[in-house]
């Protein structure tokens, strides 16, 4: 091959040299005059050697020149023998495209096209010759041959090329005439209007009947149907000169990418009765909708279930609503096929009572015409069912959040009450405030009666969906998200800018994020960060993941994030099933999971969930953006700190982050003759016991603290001083404490709100 290639440049040099040949013999001339004339015998010695030299480059040049020529005739000979006889035209081309030899079907089929290109020839039989033919010889020079099948106006050519030489390939059209042939011929007389398109749309055929029906001849498959995707087994639009003609469309596919259509009469529906008593007295009830949501035919069942008149025909949407975006949208997209067909559970709009209906959609082909079938089952039952079960989780929340917003009323209350009966041992009863302070007392101690209330109060809200904004929802609910997750575990919150509004129950909203937000906490017994971010999400094509399918838009996306344990991969499929729970028996109920996928699945959201053992999970929640202005709903929420105190003859270490109620206890327990050492937290109170001299009788200590909590220091304590008594005091409820308290000896606990008695007297029981 490098001989060919180098034999190729020398001709290719010579061909260069060609047009300065005269000029390169005028050179050799002058020089041969100049070395027979000159006087001086060097002169004459060089001039005489460029003589020779341009002389030789000539004659070297034409030697080549006619060798190529020879070798030319030759090779034509060649291919002559080889190929004269083939049916199929045969080519050869230089690197330019310029014909050389031709056999005699491509003399008969194109006629003499020696000294043209082969774009020229090719031109009138196949759109883009010249982009086709720079391909196959790109191909062809790199890789020795190269075929391509192209569509033409009388079927198809499969154009093959092989190089043959350095510069020179053979060309090779096979024609082939299938049904085209019949489509251009035989189908002219076809009563039967038919086309034939390529697979961009463009018509390459239409016979008389297609022609005298839309009245022309079209160029294009737009300008014959009014669907910009016709099926073939649909009935189908057809624009005509007399107006829309409704046809059956039978498509045939051809080779070379072609398709051949038929257009056939929509059949008598005068055969369909008996099919329609079938479905009129099927037991399921079954209902089939257009494309555009209208009401096509409704069996007895369905209308029986709706209350719906036999001639009565309303529109999906007027029926049916819930989805968290437009009904009609949904039934749309199944006609469409944009998303598959799928089960739903819809209220019933025309009703007095909450009727729902489990709605399961499936696009049809019905004579032709694409319908949505959907078949109906009353899902009332269920939804009461599902109603409970998120009161259930409501309530357990509710509980959780109670013991929060109780502590933080504890705190108030016990320094309100403390105080006051500090002030009550400085009045006699005759002092006119006497009667003042002894009301603030009264109504303190019903103010603690309320919250003991609190603890096991809840009570069922109606949920109402609505546009809501979802920064204000995550501010206002922060508050409660920080009492449920506890003081371990640190909550924090990313919001993304112009988020815009979706539409949501609000309650069941936040119901979702407390729900997520305790199963992150649970993750995390020895506590973490739990993370909840809001995102802008556009998506430009279809998400498919977890056996379902987001459609294209844009979604406001919350992740909320932990660092906990994380999910086992073969229960990370099974998290949403009601009643499975991944934790231990007695700590959850297997509700609080599929109650977040039902809420969200109702809002016309999704959920999807990573996870990683050892690294934590993640779930992620898209509900579609709603553009419609928001509703401002301001809610308010509370926030929560612990507390701690005591009093006796003897040393007293009290602990207590709560700055007033640390107040309150320090001077109770000293005007009842205690020392008291001071302590705003549990490192400050273990800095303090590091002094061997001091000597204490009785930690009173507030449980639950930033840092370090009450139990914890203690029993660090309790190692180098293993005979102090302890007194655990907190606004939560005792049973938070028990298994902490059980393992430390001498402990007693005092809830909040406590008085200055009850502090004394617990103090002085410890002391003695």
């Amino acid at each position: 091959m490098s001989v060919h290639r180098q034999s190729a440049d020398l001709v290719g040099a010579a061909e260069g040299l060609r047009s300065r040949h005269w000029l390169l013999l005028a050179v050799a001339g002058g020089a041969l005059v100049t070395a027979l004339f000159a006087s001086d015998l060097d002169m004459r010695l060089e001039a005489a050697m460029v003589a020779l030299t341009f002389a030789a480059i000539v004659l070297i040049a034409r030697g080549l020149m006619v060798w190529e020529r020879v070798r030319d005739r030759g090779l034509d000979l060649r291919l002559a023998r080889l190929l004269g006889e083939d049916a199929a035209p045969c080519f050869t081309t230089d690197a330019v495209g310029q014909v050389g030899y031709q056999n005699r079907a491509a003399i008969a089929r194109f006629g003499e096209r020696s000294g043209s290109t082969l774009v020229a020839s090719l031109g009138d039989h196949f759109a883009s010759p010249a982009s086709v033919l720079f391909r196959l010889q790109a191909r062809a020079a790199n890789l020795g041959s190269s075929r391509e099948d192209v569509v033409t106006r009388r079927g198809h050519v499969r154009l093959s090329v092989h190089r043959i030489g350095p510069g020179r390939f053979l060309w090779r059209l096979e024609e082939f005439q299938d049904r085209s042939v019949v489509a251009g011929r035989g189908a002219e007389g076809l009563s039967l209007p038919m086309l034939v398109a390529n697979k961009s749309g463009v018509v390459l055929f239409a016979n008389e009947s297609l022609r005298r029906l839309v009245g022309e001849r079209p160029k294009r498959l737009d300008r014959v149907f009014t669907d910009l995707a016709p099926r073939s087994g649909e009935e189908v639009e057809v624009a005509t000169v007399d107006g829309p003609v409704r046809v059956i469309l039978a498509e045939v596919e051809g080779l070379g990418e072609r398709r051949e259509i038929y257009l056939m009469p929509v059949p008598s529906t005068t055969a369909q009765g008996s099919a329609h008593a079938d479905f009129e007295h099927l037991p399921v009830a079954l209902m089939k909708f257009g494309s555009d949501g209208s009401l096509r035919v409704a069996n007895r069942a369905a209308r029986d279930l709706l209350g719906l008149g036999h001639d009565a025909q309303p529109d999906f949407s007027d029926l049916f609503e819930g989805l968290g975006r437009a009904v009609r949208d949904w039934l749309a997209d199944v006609a469409a096929e944009r998303m598959p067909g799928g089960a739903e559970v819809l209220r019933l709009r025309r009703s007095e009572e909450e009727v729902f209906l489990q709605i399961a959609l499936r696009r049809i082909v019905e004579h032709g015409r694409p319908l949505v079938l959907a078949v109906l089952n009353d899902a009332t039952a269920l939804k009461t069912l599902e109603a409970q079960f998120v009161q259930s989780q409501k309530m357990q929340a509710i509980g959780q959040l109670a013991g929060g917003i109780a502590h933080d009323f504890n705190n108030l209350l016990t320094a309100i009450s403390g105080h006051c009966d500090l002030l009550l041992l400085r009045h006699d009863r005759e002092d006119p405030e006497f009667a003042d302070l002894v009301q603030i007392h009264q109504n303190a101690n019903r103010a603690a009666s309320l919250v003991g209330q609190l603890l096991a109060f809840s009570r069922k809200q109606t949920l109402k969906p609505e546009r809501i904004d979802l920064q204000e929802v995550l501010a206002d609910l922060t508050h409660l998200l920080n009492r449920l997750v506890g003081e371990r575990v640190t909550l924090r919150l990313s919001h993304a800018p112009d988020l815009g509004p979706i539409r949501a129950d609000k309650r069941q909203l936040e119901q979702v994020l407390m729900n997520l937000v305790v199963n992150a906490r649970d993750a995390m017994p020895e506590g973490g960060v739990i993370g909840i971010e809001t995102e802008d999400l556009v998506l430009t094509e279809e998400l498919r993941r977890d056996r379902a399918a987001v459609p294209p838009g844009r979604y406001a996306a919350i992740h909320v994030r932990d660092e906990g344990v994380g999910i086992p991969p073969d229960r990370l499929q099974k998290i949403f099933e009601p009643f499975f729970t991944t934790k231990r028996v007695g700590e959850g109920t297997g509700l609080g999971l599929s109650t977040v996928y039902g809420i969200v699945k109702q809002s016309g959201g999704f959920i999807f969930v990573d996870s990683e053992v050892g690294r934590g999970s993640v779930f992620h929640l898209y509900f579609p953006i709603n553009e419609e202005p928001l509703p401002v709903e301001p809610v308010p929420a509370a926030r929560p700190e612990p507390d701690g105190s005591r009093r006796g003859e003897g040393v007293v270490l009290l602990v207590e982050d709560e700055a007033p109620v640390r107040a309150f206890a320090s001077r109770a327990l000293r005007m009842r003759g205690y020392t008291v050492i001071e302590a705003e937290n549990a490192e400050e109170a273990l800095r303090a016991l590091e002094d061997p001299a001091l000597e204490v009788d009785v930690f009173v200590t507030d449980v639950v603290m930033p840092g370090m909590d009450g139990p914890t220091w203690v029993r660090q304590a309790l190692q180098q001083r293993p005979d102090v008594r302890v007194i655990f005091v907190s606004g939560y409820a005792e049973e938070c404490l028990a298994e902490s308290q059980s393992r430390i000896p001498n402990s007693v606990f005092l809830p909040k709100p406590f008085s200055l008695n009850d502090l004394t007297s617990t103090v002085q029981e410890q002391v003695h």
